[in-house]
């Protein structure tokens, strides 16, 4: 992640900061990727929230066509010369036909729009019958909120131990700029819609920032972390992540 200079860190607050590198942890999840959507990444696949376009930039060779959307116009003009069909745009508010999509990728994105529940209803939408949506999404389980919080008015980057297992009321006054989501909270977006759910797991992180520093620690965290991933503890992981396909 880029240094942050102080008039960024509200807009990084607000809209998330977008994977500038790519490494061993964007890796994983753009394997977890293509496993999930099998045949269909071949299709017409719709990256909901490309920031600079870290995957669209491998989608791009993969799919009959790949289309990118983000609601900050400079992260778009920035995928152009990789992603010529990079649109500026709002989740919310989809500019596409229904059913016009085999694939749908939601990566780390829903937690900053506006109206989570109309997000989710676009990509229903826009998702042709049989198609599917690859959904992460941060867990209110995980120990860490990584999004900073608010402290008197002024906020402070990077993770913050515990906000999360805070009462909802009190959560929400510390970190209102984000949103974070219990598996019933993510059934209750999907509940009353055309959709079927493939499969639902809560994954670790890669933890590279930590291996850049304390390789041999930061290696050792990640290989047990990732382990509990097969264990109840899941449930104490980074992300959910949701396979759903549409009826």
């Amino acid at each position: 992640m880029p240094h942050l200079i102080p008039e960024d860190l509200e807009k990084a607050a607000v809209r998330g900061e977008p994977s500038h590198v790519w490494r061993a942890g964007q890796e994983r999840r753009f394997e977890m990727l293509k496993e999930a959507a099998g045949p269909l990444i071949q299709g017409r696949v719709l990256v909901d929230g490309s920031g600079v376009g870290a995957y669209l930039r491998r989608l791009v060779p993969i799919a009959r066509q790949a289309i990118g959307l983000d609601i900050e116009l400079p992260r778009v003009v920035e995928s152009k010369p990789f992603a010529p069909l990079a649109l500026c745009g709002a989740g919310e508010y989809l500019p596409f036909p229904s059913a016009s999509m085999d694939l749908i990728w939601s990566h780390e994105v829903l937690e900053h729009v506006q109206d989570d529940a109309e997000a989710i209803r676009e990509m229903v939408r826009v998702l042709r019958p049989g198609g599917r949506i690859l959904l992460f999404c941060p867990n209110r389980g995980y120990p860490f909120e990584t999004h900073g919080h608010y402290w008197k008015g002024k906020y402070h980057f990077g993770n913050t131990p515990l906000i999360n297992w805070l009462p909802r009321k009190w959560r929400d006054q510390l970190a209102p700029h984000v949103e974070v989501y219990t598996r019933a909270d993510l059934a209750r977006l999907f509940a009353g819609l055309p959709v079927k759910v493939i499969s639902k797991r809560t994954v670790f992180g890669a933890y590279d920032n930590i291996i850049e520093r304390r390789p041999r620690l930061g290696r050792l965290l990640r290989g047990f972390l990732q382990a509990l991933e097969k264990t109840p503890l899941q449930r104490l992981g980074l992300s959910h992540f949701w396979v759903v396909e549409k009826l």
